[in-house]
């Protein structure tokens, strides 16, 4: 009697970062510990009002809604109107995500995308990009304007992904950059989804603070002519409140495709903790703790770049977001391991696509004690 073996589970390429393991051994032999300065995840406090706001809401009985309380779908359209140049947005077309990477991961999945359908992705880009056309088995297309696609291709285009601020290069695009891909993908039928969880964290001509002119959003009114048709903006609270431990971020955007994820979502049980949604209502109508996150790591930004620029780097955009995205003219890994050597850890730039060969990311979420470390490792040696 024979029995039939099937096999289980998805065939996804193995996840990127277990490669690091030998330079993170390297590194971490180094007699002051290793800096780790590959991973973007915040190490900063989580301001305390959001803290207080997660205990507040700690009696949670009931099931949360999936669309978000009516309060905090209020907070995003306010948030959007005050720090985003998007006024008028309706609470109606809001909804709380799991964080953004889940997002990002199901949204081919959520839209209908199937087989012979195009994703297009920057072509330098997070990984979670092509992992969800693969979700969904939609083709993955790397451009980052839409007339670099034959014509062919261009007509099977169904969702098109902007990142900006871009991780990982730090790129932003302007206004007419961002008006220019929303009717190119209007003229194909075709989505546009804009990743935009590092807009706060604009540096230079786009810092704020400094007066800079603000990162607009896909749903700026200049942008979207007048319609927030076939268009999403995606935001994550992790980087600018420190809470990626919390899972909190949001879409919004074009009313039809809302309701319609609201409605696959109900379906899949995909919802936000009632706790979670009240931190986020809370943080969102909160702008000091925003800035002054924001201060510590421009002063980590303004202590690492001459260091690296004197190692011999040469940093390309990182205008802005959490990253430095740089290159030593040499092969990607030859730069990770010199690096390694010196106790430092950064990101390989081949993780981000065949256009990050020889490149590197250097992440800013490190305490201001390792910035230090890594400021004088990178002039010493030592």
């Amino acid at each position: 009697m024979t029995s039939a073996v099937r096999t289980f589970g998805l065939s996804l390429p193995d996840y990127p970062w277990e490669a690091m393991a030998p330079y993170l051994a390297t590194a971490a032999r180094h007699e002051a510990g290793a800096v780790n300065l590959s991973i973007g995840t915040p190490v900063d406090p989580t301001p305390a009002l959001i803290q207080d706001a997660l205990r507040a809401a700690a009696n949670a009985p009931g099931y949360p809604t999936v669309h978000g309380t009516p309060a905090l779908r209020e907070a995003i359209a306010g948030w959007f109107a005050r720090r985003r140049g998007v006024p008028g947005l309706d609470p109606r077309d809001v909804m709380p995500t799991v964080g953004s990477k889940e997002l990002v991961a199901w949204l081919p999945f959520l839209l209908g995308l199937k087989s012979g359908d195009v994703v297009v992705r920057p072509t330098v880009a997070y990984p979670t990009y092509d992992i969800g056309a693969t979700f969904a088995g939609a083709e993955q297309i790397a451009a980052d304007d839409l007339d670099e696609l034959d014509a062919g291709t261009r007509a099977r285009v169904r969702l098109v992904w902007v990142n900006s601020p871009a991780n990982p290069t730090g790129s932003v695009r302007d206004i007419a950059s961002l008006r220019r891909i929303v009717r190119q993908a209007r003229e194909l039928g075709a989505v546009v989804a804009s990743d935009e969880c590092y807009a706060e964290l604009g540096w230079g001509e786009w810092d704020v603070q400094r007066g800079g002119t603000p990162v607009p959003s896909i749903l700026n009114p200049e942008v979207a002519e007048g319609s927030h048709d076939g268009l999403l903006a995606v935001y994550s609270l992790s980087k600018q409140s420190n809470v990626a431990g919390y899972r909190a971020a949001f879409v919004a955007g074009d009313p039809v495709i809302m309701a319609n994820l609201v409605n696959s979502r109900k379906h899949a049980g995909m919802i936000v903790p009632y706790p979670v949604q009240e931190a986020m209502r809370v943080g969102l109508g909160d702008d000091a703790h925003v800035e002054a996150q924001k201060d510590l790591y421009r002063g980590r930004r303004e202590r690492i770049v001459p260091a690296l620029e004197a190692f011999g780097l040469t940093i390309h955009e990182s205008r802005a977001g959490l990253y430095l995205w740089a290159t030593a003219g040499e092969a990607t890994w030859d730069t990770v391991g010199r690096l390694a050597d010196r106790g430092i850890v950064v990101g390989p730039g081949v993780f981000y696509g065949d256009a990050g060969h020889g490149f590197i990311r250097v992440a800013l979420t490190a305490s201001d004690e390792r910035i230090d470390a890594a400021v004088s490792r990178l002039a010493t040696g030592a």
